[in-house]
């Protein structure tokens, strides 16, 4: 069943890098269909030079490629693309291995056998999320840690502290929360979308990626840096506490 095509789709470009002729014809197939751009890669190498070549928006990425690990492919294109929505499409199941593709980069991950409805309304909430125009606002000051939204940048002392998309979303919405508690379900809701098919366990991956990024961007600082510190509410969620921890 044809889903009803969004304004402007078709200029979303996606890279499919699936070995499988069967699931990458029927992918190339469905998402032309529903208006995006797709590009279809039977290898890792083939990926890695067409994404150097074109400017894509999303990477629909199976881990089982025939030259080299999906995972290798995400950490790359994550470096080189900060602003690509990579989603892994695979059927290995264990929680080792949804953490371990989430820490090398994805936004999401969907197991085979897996629908295309269903793929097709992630990467709409996906993309839905980040075509949203938000007003200007003013940086925010936590700490000697500067959060300006509008902008996209965290630095440190007037250093860039670089972030992962969902990472910098995560910061965002607790610094616009600072000295609240933030539940778990309104930051799911928040940073990924209300309709968020997969685990919570995204959540802890990514705030355990934003705690470290922030921690090496202090230790690296040639002055001591006070940094907000995020508190986890077992339960509940996380506060981010209005007044930035000292320097030891």
């Amino acid at each position: 069943m044809r889903t009803p095509a969004a304004p402007d789709r078709s200029r979303y470009r996606v890279l499919v890098v699936e070995d499988d002729d069967t699931i990458g014809r029927h992918l190339e197939t469905g998402l032309r269909g529903n208006g995006y751009a797709p590009t279809w890669s039977r290898t890792g190498t083939g990926a890695l030079t067409e994404s150097a070549q074109t400017p894509y928006d999303v990477l629909l990425l199976d881990l089982g490629l025939p030259d080299m690990d999906g995972l290798d492919i995400a950490r790359t294109l994550r470096a080189r693309l900060p602003d690509l929505l990579i989603i892994i499409l695979t059927a290995r199941t264990d929680d080792i291995d949804v953490i371990a593709g989430l820490d090398a980069g994805a936004d999401d991950y969907l197991v085979k056998p897996f629908s295309l409805t269903v793929l097709l309304a992630r990467l709409r909430a996906h993309l839905r999320r980040r075509a949203i125009a938000a007003p200007p606002q003013q940086p925010i000051p936590l700490g000697d840690l500067v959060l300006d939204i509008t902008a996209r940048r965290c630095t440190l002392h007037d250093r860039e502290v670089e972030l992962r998309p969902k990472e910098f979303e995560l910061l965002a919405v607790l610094a616009r929360h600072a000295g609240e508690a933030v539940s778990r379900e309104t930051l799911m809701a928040e940073v990924w979308d209300e309709n968020w098919f997969g685990s919570t366990k995204t959540l802890d991956v990514t705030m355990a990626g934003l705690r470290r990024r922030l921690a090496d961007a202090a230790d690296a600082s040639p002055i001591p840096a006070a940094l907000p510190r995020i508190s986890t509410l077992r339960g509940h969620g996380y506060r981010l506490e209005p007044h930035a921890v000292p320097p030891v």
